[in-house]
């Protein structure tokens, strides 16, 4: 499929052809395949985990989001490109370019933390030409690979640290060792199937000396408190280069949980260590022999803090000082004696949340810094910093929509608090103008009132926001008492409004609760829906033996979707597994849970059905129970009996979110956590929609009238503007020579306001919708001639014009305006011809036109002129008689009716007096090509070359609407 833009367009043909797909199959990507993403923002970094520059190169960085891929800035941060786009994931937990070769670069996919909201990676990566590709090599199954060790030597030689499954027990966790460039990994350290690899780092001036831990933890599947770890990891050394390991204990702490190390390159004799233990406590540790023996350093508990979501701090050491070392915490610390004192370098009240450090060996004043909101860069050892927001990385968790022009497109953001993005943007693009917070938890739903688009609501854990875009004033309106002990909340709790009265907005815990007035007053409309029991899942093993109130977690309400029929019918689904519908407004509530589905399985997703107040949709993940498949089910009976459809969807992908298109009765999208998938036939089959989207998660998915949207979770809001092809993709193509799909309804606005000086181009901004209208067409297969494509509105005025010139074509069009006004004013229509015969003096149909005008009003000698003298000797009948030649006017509908190369010619010519039904009444009863005895004539205009043209012609005739927008927007 091809997809090209215009202006001011109502009617249009093309001369195309579409394939046919056998009954029943799935629909061949190819036919869709020119529809493109357009990523929207916001331009404000999320959560950033690894970090590594080129030594060589000091203006050169790679940075890892958890989700968003790896990036790339040759400017000291200034700018960042993706590079990591054409790979399966964009989870990622360590980079590391190797020392001897800035060219070689090895990425450990997984982002390897313990946090309610990760993501999963499948093995490391490696690059020998700077990012531009790469190959896959290993540790597929490992999941989480927290960090990387290159030799300074030789760069086939590499230990990676596999964390492994954090849901359950796994094989493939460790410290590997590579000594071919990764192409075979040997497992060097490891205890069982649930203690991980969490660190290795190299002794840069002895790489045979390398320090490791291991880490033993499991996650459970309820959201707070789920983190289980035990003592079996510990620090390890190896002074062999990793063929044996023995246990470093002497001066640390006992019951040692996890550990961070970092290498004084100056003195490796020099280590610093954050510890973590099961009192529960972490220290900064400090060794001077080789880490023979420990310290703890400093009392001083802000280098010790745990980083936001639980995270270890990290230490890092200046390569050149020994002295001077660096704890990426909560706030990012600096002390520049030996770790006994401590001040704040970079962090913000309740602090920012860093993640990682690089410092230039050979420039230690260059820092990379990492963290919840980014990547970061200082020249001047931390005095000023690069910006976070040019980092299109943001971790969403749900999208909804304003109505309004622009629409707004709404959610909570990881670690950074909330956004409303526009859609398009006002000065050509959209830039930091287009985006803004609008209060919701970070975590959370929006709900933008469909009554009201200045208002945004939004819920999670146990607020309820209520939030003006014009006045930045924000109200909780929340039903939950502070402290009621029957209340359980979630991070993220749904908050929607009625689809059939859009005064209702409702909202969840482990309750169901409604309001009609704003949030003023709330009704609890549902008992509590989450198992009546709490269950342990295998998964988690005996990890929560120790536990005494695991056995008890419930679950809450995470999933909502009212009737699109009747506003007394309610689907809700729960995360620990329990599907319920209402009928009665929630005076009764019904249990309809498939048999299949067991304790902690999430409901991720409900969509009610657009058609029918039976049908429904829901989307499960059991991603924290240690299963990665896809699951989807589907009623028709209103919950009796579910089917699981699932064909297509490829394992190892839980599925975040299931929409049905309003449009199309089973259409139905789908977001897991690496791709979005479509399905034509109400989830019988699946199919790749992912097209120019990178491979994050797809926390959820939205339709805006003709716009489908995802909120990923990591790469922020992408739109797919126009999807009416995909709702034209039947059956009922199958064998047509040629096919134009309907094009949606298209705004006419101002490309750019801005008034005053351009934004400088470095910065950081977001593609705007295409202009005009979007028109697609099928091909069965390459065309040997010019594809050839024409748009006229419905008084045949506004053309395109081709590669030919503007003068021809607007002589083309004037001719045509001429033809309309014939009828009604001939006085008109006899101006318009001279005029177009004057601009193109060879255009046959123009001079015909004005010679037969002229001999109507009586100016015989000016009427010959043209026809005799500019027409180049045309027949008789055309100098001597006003009789009608269908040959002539077969050529000027071909003219008018077919292009190439479309441009917009961008004037209105205004009302012409005419309105046929189609462009078939002009072509029959204007131009004589209906006709049956007239031959055509296929003549020298562009794309004019199969005599099928008029027929073609007739049966690819497609209308749509130009509407006349003012925008509205932040």
């Amino acid at each position: 499929m091809n997809r090209q833009s215009c202006i001011f367009s109502f009617a249009l043909v093309v001369f195309s052809t579409i394939g046919s797909y056998p009954a029943g199959a799935q629909i061949p990507e190819s036919t869709y395949q020119e529809m493109r993403w357009r990523m929207i923002g916001p331009t404000r970094g999320g959560r950033t985990r690894a970090a590594c520059g080129v030594p060589s190169e000091p203006n050169v960085f790679y940075m890892g989001a958890v989700n968003g891929g790896v990036w790339r800035s040759d400017d000291y941060g200034r700018t960042w490109n993706p590079m990591f786009d054409g790979q399966p994931t964009e989870s990622i937990g360590a980079i590391a370019v190797a020392p001897s070769d800035p060219n070689i670069i090895y990425v450990g996919s997984g982002e390897g933390l313990a946090r309610p909201d990760l993501s999963l990676g499948d093995g490391v990566y490696k690059s020998t030409d700077a990012g531009k590709t790469w190959t896959h090599l290993g540790l597929r199954n490992s999941q989480g690979i927290p960090a990387l060790a290159v030799d300074p030597r030789n760069p086939n030689r590499v230990f990676a640290a596999a964390l492994g499954h954090p849901y359950g027990a796994s094989e493939e966790r460790g410290i590997y060792l590579s000594t071919d460039g990764g192409e075979n990994w040997q497992k060097v350290l490891s205890k069982d199937a649930n203690v991980g690899g969490s660190d290795v780092e190299m002794d840069p001036a002895s790489p045979d000396v390398v320090y490791a831990s291991l880490w033993e933890v499991r996650l459970g599947p309820w959201e707070d408190g789920n983190q289980y770890s035990g003592t079996g990891g510990g620090l390890f050394k190896s002074t062999d280069g990793g063929k044996t390991w023995r246990a470093l204990t002497n001066g640390l702490p006992k019951g040692i949980i996890q550990v961070d190390v970092a290498i004084a390159a100056s003195r490796p004799s020099r280590l610093y260590a954050s510890v973590a233990t099961n009192e529960p406590s972490v220290g900064i540790y400090r060794s001077d022999d080789a880490g023979e023996n420990w310290t703890r350093i400093t009392s001083d508990p802000r280098p010790a803090l745990r980083i936001g979501g639980g995270d270890l701090p990290v230490p890092r050491v200046d390569p050149k000082n020994p002295d001077i070392v660096y704890s990426s915490s909560i706030v990012t610390m600096r002390s520049t004696d030996g770790g006994k004192t401590w001040t704040s370098l970079r962090g913000a009240p309740g602090g920012d949340d860093y993640q990682n450090l690089w410092i230039n060996p050979n420039f230690p004043n260059i820092l990379l810094l990492t963290s919840d909101q980014g990547a970061l860069v200082s020249v001047n050892s931390g005095q000023t910093w690069s910006s976070w927001y040019n980092q299109p990385t943001g971790q969403l968790y749900h999208a909804a929509t304003t109505n309004s022009f622009p629409y707004l497109v709404c959610s909570g953001q990881q670690d950074s608090g909330s956004v409303c993005v526009s859609s398009r943007g006002k000065d050509g693009e959209i830039t930091f103008r287009e985006w803004h917070p609008v209060g919701i938890i970070e975590y959370g739903y929006a709900a933008p009132d469909p009554l009201n688009p200045d208002i945004v609501y939004g819920a999670g854990r146990r607020e309820v926001s209520k939030f003006s875009v014009s006045t930045g004033q924000f109200q909780n309106v929340t039903p939950v008492p502070a402290a009621d002990p029957k209340v359980r909340a979630d991070r993220t709790q749904p908050i929607v409004f009625s689809p059939v009265d859009p005064h209702v907005l409702y909202t969840t815990t482990n309750f169901l609760y409604k309001t009609s007035d704003g949030g003023q007053t709330w009704q609890t409309i549902s008992p509590d829906l989450a198992r009546e029991h709490g269950a342990i899942p295998a998964s988690l093993g005996d990890k929560a033996a120790k536990d005494p109130g695991a056995a008890e977690i419930r679950g809450v309400i995470y999933a909502l979707a009212p009737s699109f029929k009747n506003v007394t019918t309610v689907w809700a689904g729960t995360d620990d597994g329990l599907l319920w519908v209402t009928r009665d407004g929630g005076a009764n509530w019904k249990n309809i849970t498939p048999p299949e589905i067991t304790p902690w399985s999430k409901v991720t997703q409900l969509s009610a059905s657009h058609f029918d107040d039976e049908t429904a949709y829901a989307s499960v993940s059991r991603f924290r129970i240690d299963d990665l498949r896809p699951y989807i089910y589907r009623t028709h009976d209103g919950g009796k009996t579910w089917r699981l459809v699932t064909n297509g969807l490829p394992e190892g992908a839980p599925v975040d979110a299931v929409r049905e298109d309003p449009v199309r009765k089973g259409l139905l999208f789908a977001g897991t956590e690496t791709s979005v998938w479509v399905s034509f036939d109400d989830g019988d089959h699946w199919q790749s929609l992912e097209l120019n989207l990178p491979h994050t998660s797809m926390r959820d998915l939205w339709i805006h009238e003709d716009d489908l949207i995802v909120a990923t979770h990591g790469r922020s809001f992408w739109i797919l503007d126009d999807i009416s092809p995909l709702r034209q993709l039947t059956e009922s193509l199958r064998g047509s020579e040629a096919h134009l799909f309907r094009p949606a309804t298209a705004y006419r606005v101002r490309r750019n306001t801005n008034t005053d000086t351009p934004l400088p181009p470095d910065e950081p901004t977001a593609e705007n919708p295409p202009d005009g209208a979007i028109i697609d067409y099928s091909l069965a297969e390459a065309s040997s001639t010019p594809v050839t494509l024409e748009i006229l509105d419905a008084h045949l005025r506004n053309g395109l014009i081709d590669k030919a010139t503007h003068r021809r074509h607007t002589a083309v069009l004037t001719t045509a305006r001429a033809l309309a006004a014939e009828a009604t004013d001939p006085g008109v229509a006899k101006t318009l011809a001279l005029e177009a015969a004057r601009l193109a003096p060879d255009l046959v149909p123009a001079a015909a036109l004005a010679g037969r005008l002229l001999a109507d009003a009586g100016e015989t000698r000016k009427a010959r002129k043209i026809l005799c003298v500019e027409c180049q000797n045309p027949p008789d009948a055309m100098c001597h008689h006003r009789g009608r030649n269908p040959r002539v006017m077969g050529r000027l509908t071909t003219a008018l009716v077919i292009r190439n190369q479309l441009q917009p010619i961008g004037k209105d010519f205004g009302n012409i007096g005419k309105e046929p039904e189609d462009l078939q009444e002009i072509i029959d009863s204007r131009f004589g090509v209906g006709d049956p005895h007239a031959e055509p004539v296929i003549g020298n205009f562009p794309g004019c070359h199969d005599p099928k043209l008029v027929e073609i012609l007739r049966s690819n005739v497609q209308r749509f609407t130009l509407r006349q927008q003012r925008i509205d927007g932040l």
